[in-house]
């Protein structure tokens, strides 16, 4: 398993502000420029799923494989003979509160599904949770 993580700590915003970001799946596109789609119906919680388009790419369904309100979800994404979780984990620190994302591809083509899509959200991460931090800051 092939596994890459990123984390950030700040001041600037309280766990339930980047949860209530994530919970609302439907409007990801709002501070997500390269989201085409993203559609959930009904709670986000695990057993769920959302459907998921990229800019420039396929439409995907993608299960919420876990979720600790406030703490933790994990969604998965399943790709031909692999398998590729995206674990957010939201943490209280002294220091502020501790995101992490944390990329994980497993199965028999995992090598390629890393190389197609998992390296490339590792590489926009940091980037890309400053945004998220930047409109949960707005919450």
């Amino acid at each position: 398993m092939w596994s890459k993580s990123h984390t950030v700590v700040t001041t600037a915003i309280r766990k339930e502000q980047i949860w209530n970001l994530f919970a609302d799946v439907n409007n990801w596109t709002q501070w997500d420029k390269s989201i085409e789609m993203a559609q959930l119906d009904g709670p986000f919680q695990q057993g769920n799923h959302f459907l998921f388009q990229p800019k420039g790419g396929p439409k995907m369904k993608i299960a919420i494989h876990e979720t600790v309100p406030y703490q933790r979800f994990v969604d998965c994404t399943n790709f031909p003979l692999a398998k590729m979780y995206g674990i957010h984990t939201f943490k209280e620190t002294a220091n502020g509160l501790e995101l992490t994302t944390t990329m994980q591809v497993s199965g028999p083509l995992g090598f390629l599904w890393r190389k197609i899509v998992a390296e490339k959200i590792v590489a926009a991460l940091p980037q890309d949770m400053q945004i998220q931090i930047e409109a949960a800051a707005k919450l």
